[in-house]
């Protein structure tokens, strides 16, 4: 037999069974198709076995013996190299399954678009954060949500960085579909190819709106709390002078320098308004100058009412906005108008204006409340001061008809005459007016003061020939207590039937026109028919004493040393009047006599000069 034959038979057949083992580990079709087709191979050249004549026609067999052997082989090779492929892909068909996954399950917006910007996938929390549908956005340009908080300056710079292969980072205020504003830590990134191109970008998108309305709220807060101590300090500062200050000037000078030294406001200035013709005229002012103060009094008071006319008349603050001119241009500013009120009285208003637009929402109303109270009521002390002090004072006489006043009322109601005579205050610091009526019966006198709303206490002293002295304890609601308030001291207060006189005096450096202003404002039947200026006499304590010692007697005076330096005023006494009398060698019935005299006349150098004796008005 020919070997030829021999090896190509054997070649086929370890052909067959590479190929069946083949075909047996991979399951390839392609491994049987071999495996049937060396069969048949191998077959057909064991039948040319029995017919071979030579073996060197069986030589082109041998040859694709050797070439199906190596058929299988390679076909083996690509086989592994397939399966090798496949897995692969398949790995990467499940990362890019499980990122798919990620990116439809993740909590942050993310978005593919080309390099124009034009949207060409968005994850499902497109729509939670967005407030947009997925298919709303595809297609679109990101500016879709711009809110208009960036300017273009800003995107300009963020695209020149990304188109630049760098990766952007920072915090965006967009808003939603719904008009909310809403902020976002947002990542940009550029994709790029093999030669660095950007093929497209990515950008993810998380929410922070819950702890950016946090640092927001933390941040009004802060800035909430650092204005209320400025605040305060303004105010603490403003009651240190005012607890220093002597005048009215220097109250209001302090009060405005005090806001204008705080860096939040930039002018204040105190006003009054006029007599005539309600025009608004500053009294003290700190910020600007006079031209400038004048052009803002002037754009303040251009509506009607003005809101210095609004807060005076309402007593509480006013906040308006007006329009300014600087060296930097027109601006607002913000103004709030502060009444000076104090129990009815009025010195004025106060302004503060600044250029922050959110300096007076973070004040609360009441501290400007307050604040206006506690200037008017310095104001109103120091006045009083000035009035008892004053050797210069503006007397100002009133005629009043049907005014509604307790002492009024009580003259009104009996249709008697009512004289005021002393005003003093208890240890309560109540206000006790003593009264004498004429032309009217005693206890007709008591039963309508014990019934009467504002008189809280009626005593009967005493009886004189035309007339009856009482003890008055009157409330507030009074001419006397309204006074009081401005500093002013009453020289007489007449009353007959439903009309009466009125005399009382002002420091002239007190605002006159305040006092008269707030009297015909409460009592509207009263009315100003003569103001005079005068010297005011002021004894000294020297010449008090050389008066009352020239009324003495000398047994007056001797009585009166004697007890004195004896004890007998005392408590308890030193010495009796029994043995104070035997000092001076007399009865104790003469001794109580020259005493008695001599206190009697001390008193009426004390009380007796005027009916009022310019005596502080108690508040």
């Amino acid at each position: 037999m020919n070997w030829i034959i021999l090896v190509s038979v054997g070649l086929r057949l370890l052909g067959v069974g590479y190929s069946l083992v083949l075909l047996s580990r991979t399951r390839d079709r392609r491994f049987g198709f071999l495996t049937l087709l060396l069969s048949f191979m191998t077959l057909r050249q064991g039948l040319t076995m029995q017919t071979a004549s030579s073996g060197l026609e069986e030589l082109p067999g041998l040859i694709v013996s050797v070439f199906a052997i190596l058929t299988v082989y390679y076909l083996s090779t690509y086989v592994d190299e397939e399966a090798n492929i496949k897995t692969q892909l398949q790995r990467a068909n499940d990362r890019l399954r499980g990122f798919r996954k990620a990116i439809e399950h993740a909590g942050h917006a993310i978005f593919l678009t080309d390099p124009d910007g034009t949207i060409e996938y968005a994850n499902p929390a497109v729509e939670s954060v967005t407030g947009y549908d997925r298919e709303e956005v595809i297609g679109e340009n990101p500016r879709l949500w711009q809110s208009g908080k960036h300017d273009d300056e800003f995107y300009r710079d963020l695209w020149e960085q990304i188109s630049s292969g760098a990766v952007w980072v920072g915090e965006l205020t967009n808003q939603r579909k719904s008009g909310e504003r809403y902020w976002v830590d947002t990542t940009i990134a550029p994709i790029t190819d093999d030669e660095g191109g950007i093929e497209r970008y990515v950008a993810v998108e998380r929410d922070i709106t819950d702890r950016k309305q946090r640092e927001v709220r933390i941040e009004d807060q802060n800035e909430r709390l650092e204005l209320l101590n400025n605040t305060n300090e303004v105010l603490r500062d403003i009651n240190r002078e005012l607890v220093s200050a002597s005048t009215r000037d220097e109250i209001e000078r302090a009060v405005c320098e005090q806001f204008a030294s705080e860096a939040i406001f930039d002018v204040a200035w105190i006003g009054s308004r006029g007599l005539v013709d309600d025009a608004v005229s500053p009294r003290s002012w700190a910020g600007t100058d006079a031209a400038t103060l004048d052009e803002h009094i002037e754009t303040l008071c251009a509506t009607t009412p003005t809101p210095v006319d609004e807060a005076l008349d309402g007593q509480d603050p006013v906040f308006t906005t007006i329009n300014t001119s600087g060296v930097d241009g027109s601006r607002d500013a913000n103004v709030v108008v502060v009444p000076l009120a104090y129990r009815g009285a009025e010195y004025g208003v106060l302004v503060v204006m600044t250029s922050d637009t959110d300096a007076f929402d973070l004040i609360e109303q009441e501290i400007f409340t307050e604040l206006g109270r506690t200037v008017a009521d310095a104001i109103s002390a120091v006045e009083s001061k000035q009035t008892l002090a004053s050797d210069s004072v503006t007397e100002l006489e009133f005629q009043l008809s049907g005014i509604s006043e307790p002492l009024a009322d009580l003259a009104a109601a009996l249709d008697c005459t009512v004289e005021l005579e002393h005003i003093a205050a208890d240890g309560d610091g109540k206000r006790i007016q003593y009264v004498t009526v004429a032309e009217s019966d005693p206890e007709a006198v008591r039963d309508y003061a014990t019934e009467a709303a504002h008189i809280d206490t009626v005593q009967h002293v005493c009886n004189h020939d035309d007339c009856t002295l009482f003890r008055f304890v009157v409330d507030d609601d009074s001419i006397v207590a309204t006074l009081a308030e401005y500093g002013g001291s009453i020289e007489s207060l007449s009353l007959s039937g439903d009309s009466g006189r009125l005399v009382a005096q002002v420091a002239s450096s007190n605002d006159i026109r305040t006092v008269v202003d707030t009297l015909g404002t409460i009592y509207e039947e009263l009315d100003l028919v003569a103001q005079r200026e005068r010297e005011r006499d002021v004894q000294t304590e020297a010449a008090f004493r050389a008066t009352l010692d020239s009324s003495l007697t000398d047994r007056q005076r001797e009585a009166a040393q004697t007890a004195y330096f004896a004890g007998f005023f005392d408590w308890p006494r030193e010495h009796s009047g029994e043995e104070v009398a035997a000092m001076m060698d007399i009865s104790q019935t003469t001794f109580t006599q020259h005493l008695r005299a001599a206190e009697k006349k001390l008193f009426e150098a004390l009380f007796g000069e005027t009916v009022t004796n310019r005596l502080e008005l108690a508040k």
